[in-house]
């Protein structure tokens, strides 16, 4: 495990995080285990509350941690912290895909993730966010506010402003309309990790010049459960297999369904515009048969698994949703404010990468400002060199202020490359992994580093999930073996093209002799 940092002098900062969700807890975790005194304000209730409303009305995806993720929360440095999650998840090996045969046969095809073995883990959101809030609650420098808004924050002074929810609550539960109590909180550095709709990222635009996009995809989601059923073959009352992530490729959209513990597959429909709107008539006209007709022909099976009745109440109960991508620059302000996680980078859920880049986005920011900290030189910090300002290494503002700036430097073109990357594999999801093309390739590819390591070649899927190497040196490396492997193809094709020329004019020459 890695080693515990309780020895560390106490920091001189006091540290706000806006957001305990996932990437803001591990913040925490972080900034509090370098001495910081740290305060975590959230605008929803309690998350570990079962009874609390998700901010989109809906249970979120079941996630699935990977190798970045589990890297930085181990780097963390909780012995135990881990353990404790890991025994809340499912591994998953690869992916299932569920086709349909000509002869109608349903049909079930299993693709690994990784030719050495390695697997991803099926999370529950709501576990994981328990574990570490958990262990929050145990520290002394940390505390837990839950149902505060922020309202308004100056990063040059340094103050922000929190509405605390429940005060309103309380207040207009007696019939008497009153604004909710304003509290105004000082501090040295503030996280924003509050999501896409960040309200720590809308109040840094004011002070900092952000380049900011945000783009909705044609695609939809929406959530549905598949109940165990204990007469089934795999233990638990697993319907289908519990270590795959299960996938009915359909062209244009895709149903997956990931594992949960008990017996239970969360899943989700991603489809366009034109299909939520098609199966919505069904619903209106009180058409059950046209809806489980549309999900009959296109993701086979799925009717054996969820009875049609489940599937249309689902339909009508849970939200449909859009999918955001979000990009911005810079992450930061001065030395007061920075964002991680889906404040900064917002993306689509394909790669299954958002939440595993948020956390990594926290182990390479406070890595850096660790570097920082203790160095006497920019060139001792190993900071890239940008702007030809003198920092004075003894002050910590300035400190501060250089990590910042060298994070936003280097996680800018990485959280650009995995959006665009996640963007990329809903492609890849809902109609590639039945591809000749694709399955030979992942197969070249696949082989050649299993036997011939010292070439380096890995599949990009392998690249992202199962190692370190930064996002956008991932895109770089799988432009350059693509390239490699068609010119390879080409030659191949063109070898028994000319082949076959070759023995058509031979036979047509015997012929006429």
């Amino acid at each position: 495990m890695a080693p515990q940092r309780c020895g560390r002098p106490k920091s001189w900062r006091k540290t706000v995080i806006v957001g305990a969700g996932p990437v803001g807890s591990l913040a925490a975790l972080y900034a509090a285990n370098r001495g910081d005194e740290v305060e975590v304000y959230e605008m929803r209730a309690d998350l570990r509350d079962t009874t609390t409303t998700p901010l989109n009305f809906t249970k979120s995806i079941n996630l699935a941690l990977s190798e970045r993720g589990i890297k930085a929360l181990h780097g963390s440095g909780y012995d135990g912290l881990l353990d404790s999650i890991f025994a809340t998840t499912i591994p998953m090996h690869g992916r299932m895909i569920h086709t349909k045969s000509r002869s109608g046969q349903f049909v079930e095809e299993a693709q690994a993730y990784d030719v050495h073995g390695r697997f991803q883990r099926s999370v529950d959101r709501n576990e994981l966010n328990r574990c570490l809030l958990n262990k929050l609650e145990t520290m002394p420098n940390v505390t837990l506010h839950f149902q505060q808004k922020l309202t308004g924050a100056d990063f040059k002074r340094k103050k922000a402003w929190f509405e605390d929810l429940k005060s309103a609550k309380a207040e207009t539960s007696s019939s008497r309309a009153v604004r909710a109590q304003e509290l105004e909180v000082p501090f040295d550095l503030m996280i924003g990790a509050d999501g896409a709709h960040s309200a720590v990222r809308f109040h840094m635009m004011k002070f900092a010049r952000v380049n900011y996009t945000q783009d909705y995809i044609d695609c939809l989601w929406s959530e549905f459960t598949m109940k165990p059923d204990m007469l089934a073959k795999y233990p638990h009352g697993y319907r289908i297999s519990p270590n795959h992530l299960h996938i009915w490729p359909a062209g244009s959209s895709m149903f997956i369904a990931l594992p949960s513990p008990g017996g239970t597959f969360i899943c989700t429909l991603f489809g366009p515009v034109a299909l939520f709107s098609q199966l919505e008539k069904a619903c209106a006209d009180n058409d059950n048969n046209a809806f489980v007709a549309v999900f009959d022909e296109l993701f086979p099976g799925v009717t054996q698994h969820i009875p049609a009745d489940e599937l249309v109440s689902e339909f009508k109960k849970n939200p449909h949703l859009p999918l955001i991508n979000i990009k911005c620059t810079p992450h930061h302000f001065s030395s007061s404010a920075v964002i991680v996680g889906d404040s900064a980078n917002a993306m689509v859920p394909f790669y299954g990468q958002g939440m595993n880049a948020g956390l990594e986005s926290v182990q390479v920011l406070f890595d850096i400002i660790d570097r920082s900290k203790f160095a006497q030189s920019r060139s001792e910090a190993g900071f890239s060199q940008h702007g030809d300002e003198e920092i004075d290494w003894t002050d910590p503002e300035q400190c501060l202020a250089a990590a910042l700036q060298e994070y936003t430097n280097i996680r800018t073109p990485d959280t650009y490359a995995i959006a665009d990357l996640a963007l990329g594999n809903y492609a890849e999801m809902r109609s590639g992994v039945v591809n000749g093309g694709y399955k030979l390739r992942k197969w070249v590819e696949e082989k050649l580093d299993k036997w011939v390591p010292s070439l380096g070649w890995k599949t990009q899927y392998a690249r992202v999930s199962f190692g370190h190497e930064r996002y956008s040196e991932v895109i770089e490396k799988a432009r350059r073996q693509g390239t490699v492997l068609n010119a390879a193809f080409d030659v191949i094709g063109l070898g028994a093209v000319g082949g076959i020329a070759f023995y058509v004019w031979k036979y047509t020459r015997l012929g006429r002799s």
